[in-house]
Order: structure tokens, then sequence, then C-alpha cells
């Protein structure tokens, strides 16, 4: 038995980021990756056991021992704890930061604790059952909580309750006469409704059983990694399924992705309707208990098969058959807080490390991941019709410049009023989506244009009509609405542009006693905001769903025909490289929400920029034609994946030392690329200059811009790059490469 062990403190400053050794009292079991409570300095803090030593190559009188260990089990597991290192040196921090993402936050610091419920059962059987309820013949609560119990199972108080008043004390007197025994035991905590039906199997299209005929025996042997590009309700949903139950018959685990926390009670309604308990959800939107329990359940095998947004792809689990990522295109699988992952490479990592098959899927894949099938990073399986070959929607854009031209100012186009006359008055279902939340994007001073902006971040603030005030959605703050413009004092204020809660005022206004329900990220806040929305439409309750990007991502509902983007080229004026490329998926995903039932659906695209080669495109659902445009494109001005695109971000209270730091950054990368003349034929250009957006919570933020050839002196730049981030900087440094956003 070891003596020693090097313990990472659950610290994530640079200061202590090292190992630190302590001793291990006798007769205490202490295994690597274990949480223990260690003295350090004058506190007591929690840490992570990295490695066991039978000698220490510090003086004795120094080590200290550790106080306890939190759980008897191994809280990370070797193959996550040899990611968390490997995290830890791509994106220069600290090893407690990686560490942290391998655990719930509930878990750490003990923020939740185990629930215990009492218990009951019988301790008679057979004709001593009878024997024992005829002794009760003056207490009929006693008889009744006896027969209750005759089938020998543990009965949760919680449930006796519901079918006996305060059944305590009755169940008190039988355990005195030996009875009854009442205990205590752990229960989890579940995120999801019990009770769902059990479905059977639907018949496999061929094309389902043709991708499959590939990813099973992938499974089988460990290894393998695919892109599904299945058009919008060609049941790729069944192939995760059917790929799953492979993976737990051979005694497998597997981990599903989703991209939005909207998504996460449908696919795991759909899971546990088809294998029963096995699968535990993990998202931030759980409560800490649930998130705890949820956690254990996969460390302790109670569950196999983990399905959550991005962190989930940290899940506990052993024997890692599959992970699947549904809508690999998202954006949000990129963590933009640092350590800045994503979570599709995170999955690379574990399937390559643990020996388990890889399934990327998206409707519109994204072109990084599509141009990584055409060289062979990937097999490309295809799923060109949906489900008993239903059709695609009837998609039609609408030139929103020609409406203005006919005197049309609303927010409806004529041919989406009309279409939403038709759909409401048989009775189906509409989906209106506007990329904004809120009232207005932003108010203006009709006298000086000025806009009204947040005093923390460089951004306009939105209004929102439900409280009457200024919302910030980087930083979250709220401020009134002035009664004078800030800027010039002219009271002419006015809300410009279209947000959510506009579009469904309007909505309501026309259509008065149709009943909406609107999805953003105001209406969802809570644990179960979302399920609950969704719930009223998917009960019919509401006719028409108003909502931003999240109704546009895998919800299936039969009775949507109607689907209207109302400002559909907001997307294409985002100052990044990759706004077509966003605007196609959005718009295409959009509109495969209609028509999925048995009627056939139609989709209105407004637009003030019809001619887009993006738009357009969406409107065929022709991914192969976008793909080709947008790749030549990208080609020729040299952008992903032809070239690498990096950036050290530099956040500091005072914009003064920002731009210092990015200066003196610059610097350093000037001279090396004069010492080294390969290193400056790879580097395209290079500049120091402050964020697109200045300034995000109070941080003002400048950087260090490099876009470079993808090869393997770019590689050598991005290796000094991480070198020079990781130096003592009078401000915080993080390294971004191919960022997820640019502003």
């Amino acid at each position: 038995m070891s003596a020693f062990c090097d313990v990472c403190v659950d610290i994530a400053v640079a200061d202590t980021n090292r190992a630190f050794t302590y001793s291990i009292p006798e007769n205490m079991r202490v295994l690597e990756g274990m949480r223990v409570i260690v003295p350090f300095g004058s506190r007591k803090v929690e840490g992570i056991v990295l490695a066991l030593k039978d000698e220490a190559q510090v003086e004795l009188s120094r080590i200290k021992p550790i106080i306890r260990t939190l759980e008897d089990y191994t809280a990370i597991l070797p193959p996550l704890m040899q990611l968390a290192k490997e995290m830890a040196d791509k994106f220069n921090c600290p090893l407690a930061a990686t560490l942290r993402l391998m655990v719930p936050a509930q878990l750490r610091k003990s923020r939740v604790s185990v629930k215990n419920e009492k218990f009951a059962r019988l301790l008679v059987s057979g004709e001593d059952i009878k024997k024992a309820r005829e002794s009760q013949s003056r207490a009929p609560k006693r008889q009744l909580l006896i027969d209750l119990m005759s089938d020998g199972e543990e009965h949760s108080l919680s449930t006796l309750r519901l079918l006996v008043r305060s059944p305590l004390l009755a169940l008190q007197k039988l355990e005195e006469q030996g009875i009854v025994e009442i205990f205590e035991k752990e229960v989890f905590r579940k995120p999801y409704p019990a009770g769902l039906v059990k479905t059977e199997d639907p018949i496999l299209t061929p094309g389902q059983e043709e991708v499959l005929s590939e990813i099973i025996p992938a499974i089988n042997r460990g290894q393998g990694s695919f892109l599904l590009h299945g058009v919008t309700g060609s049941g790729k949903t069944e192939v995760y399924i059917r790929a799953v139950r492979h993976a737990l018959k051979l005694g497998k685990t597997a981990i599903v992705l989703v991209p939005e926390i909207i998504l996460t009670p449908q696919i795991v309604s759909w899971f546990i309707s088809r294998f029963g308990d096995v699968a535990a959800v993990l998202h931030s939107r759980l409560s800490a208990g649930e998130r705890y329990d949820e956690w254990r359940r996969l460390r302790l095998g109670d569950a196999k098969v983990a399905i959550g947004a991005r962190s989930a792809v940290f899940a506990p689990l052993q024997n890692l058959g599959i992970i699947i990522v549904d809508e690999e295109h998202e954006q949000s699988y990129s963590s933009e807080s640092s350590p800045a992952y994503d979570a599709r490479e995170v999955a690379l990592s574990r399937c390559k490390r643990e020996g388990a098959a890889l399934l990327l899927a998206s409707a519109t894949p994204s072109i990084l991941s599509f141009a990584k099938a055409g060289r062979g990073d990937y097999m490309l399986l295809e799923m060109p019709e949906r489900v008993n070959a239903k059709p695609l929607p009837k998609v039609h854009i609408v030139d929103m410049r020609e409406e203005l031209r006919l005197g049309n100012t609303g927010i409806f186009s004529n041919l989406l009023m009309q279409k939403l006359e038709e759909c409401i008055k048989k009775g189906d279902q509409a989906m209106l989506f506007v990329n904004r939340r809120g009232y207005a994007p932003s108010v203006v001073c009709r006298s000086c244009g000025e806009r009204l902006q947040c005093n923390q971040c460089d951004v306009a603030q939105t209004y929102h009509r439900s409280d009457k005030q200024m919302h910030c959605h980087y930083c979250g703050a709220v401020t009134s609405v002035p009664e004078k413009c800030p800027s010039c004092g002219s009271n002419f204020l006015k809300t410009c542009g279209v947000g959510t809660q506009k579009l469904e005022e309007e909505l309501k206004r026309l259509f008065p006693g149709v009943t909406t329900v609107r999805l953003d990220n105001d209406t969802t806040r809570g644990k179960d905001g979302h399920r609950k929305q969704l719930s009223v439409f998917r009960s019919g309750a509401a006719q028409v769903m108003v909502g931003t990007q999240m109704i546009a991502k895998g919800l299936d509902f039969p009775q949507v025909t109607l689907v209207g983007a109302v400002l559909a080229d907001l997307s294409l004026n985002l100052p990044d490289y990759r706004a077509a490329e966003r605007t196609f998926q959005l718009l295409t995903q959009l509109a495969g929400r209609s028509g999925r039932g048995d009627s056939e659906g139609e989709v209105i695209i407004q637009s003030y920029k019809p001619e887009h080669y993006a738009i357009k495109a969406a409107a065929t659902q022709d991914f192969r034609s976008f793909f080709n445009q947008e790749f030549s494109r990208r080609r020729k001005d040299l952008y992903p994946p032809f070239t690498i695109i990096a950036r050290i971000l530099c956040l500091a209270d005072d914009n003064i030392i920002a731009r210092k730091v990015s200066g003196e950054m610059f610097s350093l990368l000037d001279n090396k690329l004069k010492e080294k003349p390969l290193w400056k034929k790879s580097v395209l250009f290079f500049r120091e200059d402050d964020a697109p957006i200045k300034r995000i919570m109070g941080k003002h933020r400048s950087q260090l811009f490099i876009k470079m050839v993808d090869n393997k002196q770019g590689e050598e730049v991005i290796a000094y790059l991480s070198e020079i981030s990781r130096m003592e900087w009078d401000c915080s440094v993080q390294l971004e490469v191919n960022p997820a956003t640019l502003a």
C-alpha cells in the first residue's frame, strides 16, 4: 500500500498549478482519481488524487496527511484523468480547471448530499400474512398497510402516504410486533417523469439499415468515425437508438450529445420509452440534487447512457461503445469560457482513447466536418429521403424589399399572412422564427442617432416589453429606460427592430383568440421552463409557436404544417466568415420542422437578400450546392478549412493594460517570425487591435489576431502562441484556435 500521493487542489490559479504531496494515513483507502479533503495552508480544501507514491521527493516534516476521502470510489476515471491533463496543456489553463469539467459543480464543496428516504416491507409471507392481518382486527389502518405491502416489495413512505393517511405511527406499531421492517435507503432524484409507456421498434427504412450496417461493425471493433448527413425527418434518431442498443447488448455504454437543453427531454423520453430506466440526463437546468444523482448513477453503473448538452461529453462512463453528436454543426458545442473546448473534438479524443465509435450527425453538417469526410477523416453516411418517402416542405422566398415598395411596412408579408390564416382555419399548427429575443433589439435617439448601450459592455441594450426595462444580453444587466437621450437630452427615443416579444404581440393583434407560446431564453428559464412551454404546444393548447433559433433544432411536432422565418437574413450581417454557413444551417433546420406528420408542409422565408446563395440553397435544402459554393469562396478568400485562424484574447479592467499586453505579444511574434523564415511564409497576416466587442462584463478586450496556412509550420506557430499565452502577463489571456465566435 502506497504511503504518499500527489494531489491537485481545487484552486484554479497559476500559483497552485502543480501537484502537492500528502501522506496517506494508515487504514485509509486512497485511489488515483479520488476526491479528498487536504490541509492547504490554514484552510481545508478539496483535491483530486493524481498519483500514488511509495516515496516522497520532499522533506517528510513538510508533508501533511490527507484529512479524509469524500467517496469510497474513484470520482475521475483514468481515461478522463488523461483527458483533463491533455486539455490543460492544450488550453494553457490550470489542471484544476479541466478536472472541474469531469465532475458536476454540485459534487464539489459538498453542495448537495445523498437523499435518503424511509421504506417499509413485510417480514411475513404466505399464510403468515393472513394471520398478521387477523391480529390487527381492531386497527383497520394497519390491516390496510399489510394488504398494500403483501406483494413482498419495498414501499416508500412517500408512496404509502398517497394511499394511507399518516402511516408512520401504524407502521411503527407493526414493527414493534415484528410484522414490518422500517429502514432508510438512498433514492435517486429523477429529472424526468416516470411511467413513460414502452414503445415498439418501428420498421427500419432501407436508408437506416444501410447506415447501421456501417456503424454496428465499428462498435464491435471499437473504432470508427462517421459523419451522417441525413435530411430533416429522415429518421436519424432511430439510427441513434439502434446503435446505442447494440452497444448495450455488448455490455458497453454510450453518450448522446444534443446541442440545446430544450431537446434533452424529448430525446430522453424516446430512449426511456424504448430501453426503460437506462438513460441519465446531464445539463445545466437540472436541480443540484438531480444533477448530482444522475452523475452518480452513471459513475456507479446504474445508468448506461448519458444524454445531455455539451458537458455530457465528460460523463463518467466505463467501457464506452459509442458517442453520438446530434446536430453536429451547432456552435453551442464550443465553449466560449476557459477552457474553451469543443465537445466534438473531446468526443473524438475519448473515442480514440477508450476504443469507441464516433457518430457525428446533421441535416446540415459543418463545412469543416464535411471537408474532413471528403479527405477521409470520417466515413460519410447519407440518408437523402424522409421516413416513408414524405416530401420535403414547399419553400417560398418573399422579397421584403418588394413588400415595402407595395406599401407593406408590417412584420408579416402578404403571403405569410395568407398562409397563417389558412393554417389556423384548418386547425394545424405554425411556428414563427425571429432570431432576436426581447421586444426590440435597440432603442435609438431619433435626434442624434445614439443607441442606448450597456454600461459594462460595448453592445446595444435590448428593450423588453414584459418588464419595460433595458436588458444586456451579454452581462445580464437590467436598467430603466431613460426619459431623455443620455447623449443629447432629446425626448425622441424610439424602439427599433423586431424581437420575439414584438412578434408575439403583433400575432395576437392580427389573430385575436389564437393561443400562442413563446420559446426564448426569457420564457424557458427555470428547471422545467422549456419542458412546460413545449408541452403546451405539443398538447395542442397553443396553435402558434414563436421563438428564437432554439425552435429550429430537432423538435418533432407532427401537426406543424407552416413555418415562417420573419427576418431570415439577420445572421448574414454578422462580421464572421461563417455567416453564410450559419444562415443556411439555421433556415434549413427551421424548414425541417414543417410537414413531419401526414400533411404536407410549407415554409415562408422573408428576406431582404433573397438572391443570396445561402438563402436560395436553404429553400431547396440543397446542401451539396451550398457546400460547393461556400467551399470555393473559402478557398478563394483563404478561410478555414484552408487556413487556421487564431487569436490571443487579452482581458483587463483597463484598456491601456489590455492593449499593452497584446502589443507586447505582437512584438514577440513579429521577432520570432523574423527568426523563422518558414513560419513567416505560413503566416498570411497578423495584427494587434481591439476585439470587435471592445468590452464585455466590464473587461476591456484586445487581441493578437493571426491567419496562417494549415500546415506543419502553422502548427508550430500555434505551439509558439500557446507558449506565449502561458507566460506571466499583467492581465488574463486566452488562446483561441478557430474560435466559435470572432466577437
